[in-house]
């Protein structure tokens, strides 16, 4: 079977870290990645293959995404987007529910998918939203407001959105897929960021956006939902999420090792830093953190394939799974550039750049707060106040 080393090939992951630096410098989609990876059949991977895929599963699609990860996380987080809804497809057919079955066939047809999920202000992510999407009597939806952190906004050619519809039973959430061609559509050129630069995560603004009735695949009530699509979109997003901050925490585990090596130390008499107690506790720190994730991440993703029911305990696992590699990946470039030296503070070093990208795992779903709060609704039960209980939830970038 066709796995993640045959299409990440070490001459193709060399060219995409070769040029990670440019499209971070240039703030600039990174198109010939995007192109090599399509060329590959990365996008495809998920599929079945009477697909053209290579019916890779969560424990084989992060593995690879890991690995891209560590040779350029913009590049990784920017397909992994399109990856998602692939996943979610994916999930949920494995489980029965097939309404996500277009998604598959349109990508055999070579559509990149996208996701037109997060909107500013709206913490309540999948379970309100404030977009408004308009019912139509030939039961299109017209969806207005403006979606934040649309990756692949250069490329994507389907993007799923939803909103908040008044229909007469009361308000429900309302999710489909427009085209790119559909009038109402307008792409913002406002990604001028820190970090995670090549994916190009502008703003999409909606006015009037039309859904076919046909592309409208699910509706359900405004708050927290048990609809198969809220988990498998929590699944997929936050697991394959995940495994781009553990490629980021193994970059930055192996540059705390090999960097302080090429480094002499004066007064230790020209011996290299990599023999300095100090500087080892701190690199021996970094691989604690990244070999904890490995287990955790490669657990979670083979309990989704195989269809293992953790019950309740799920989107707790999911969200310490995405909060831990998060926070590895931030401490794991922390302590190699505390034993690299100041040269690597200088703008376009590889651990500069790897510094801001990691910084973007502090706005991912789920945050610390949101992470927190689901752990402790598990352990506790929902606090006694009014109004719907706090729940994390999938974004685009």
């Amino acid at each position: 079977m066709t796995g993640p080393e045959d299409l990440l090939t070490p001459d193709l992951l060399g060219r995409v870290r070769a040029r990670a630096a440019g499209y971070d410098a240039s703030n600039s989609f990174c198109v010939e990645d995007f192109e090599e990876l399509r060329a590959a059949g990365y996008l495809k991977a998920m599929l079945p293959p009477e697909l053209g895929g290579f019916d890779w599963g969560m424990e084989r699609t992060t593995a690879a995404q890991r690995l891209l990860a560590a040779h350029a996380p913009a590049t990784a987080l920017a397909v992994n987007m399109h990856l998602v809804w692939t996943g979610v497809a994916r999930l949920l057919a494995a489980r029965g529910d097939h309404r996500l079955n277009a998604v598959l066939e349109w990508v055999a047809d070579g559509e990149v998918m996208a996701f037109g999920v997060s909107e500013a202000g709206n913490d309540s992510v999948l379970f309100d939203s404030t977009t408004v999407a308009a019912r139509a009597a030939d039961g299109s939806y017209a969806f207005t407001g403006t979606k934040v952190f649309t990756s692949l906004a250069p490329v994507w050619t389907k993007l799923g959105v939803f909103g908040r519809s008044a229909e007469d039973g009361g308000d429900m959430l309302v999710h489909g897929f427009l085209d790119r061609a559909a009038p109402g559509i307008e792409v913002l050129s406002n990604w001028d960021t820190l970090g995670m630069r090549a994916t190009q995560s502008h703003s999409t603004r909606l006015t009037a956006a039309r859904v076919p009735a046909e592309h409208v695949h699910t509706a359900s009530p405004v708050g927290p939902s048990a609809d198969p699509l809220v988990f498998g979109i929590f699944a997929s997003f936050l697991t394959l999420t995940a495994s781009v901050y553990v490629g980021l925490a193994e970059r930055g585990m192996e540059l705390a090792a090999s960097i302080p090596g090429t480094r002499h130390s004066l007064r230790g008499g020209g011996r290299t830093y990599a023999q300095d107690p100090d500087i080892r506790w701190q690199v021996a720190d970094a691989g604690l953190a990244v070999l904890g994730l490995d287990p955790q991440l490669r657990l979670a993703a083979r309990d989704l394939d195989d269809l293992v029911d953790h019950g309740d305990s799920w989107f707790p696992r999911l969200v310490a799974l995405r909060t831990h590699a998060g926070d590895a990946a931030r401490r794991s470039v922390n302590l190699a550039l505390q034993v690299s030296g100041g040269g690597q503070y200088f703008r376009g070093t590889e651990l500069e750049r790897l510094y801001r990208d990691a910084l973007a795992s502090l706005y991912h779903p789920s945050d610390a707060e949101s992470a927190h709060a689901t752990v402790a609704q598990w352990l506790l039960g929902p606090p006694e106040r009014s109004g719907p209980a706090e729940s994390p939830g999938p974004t685009e970038h």
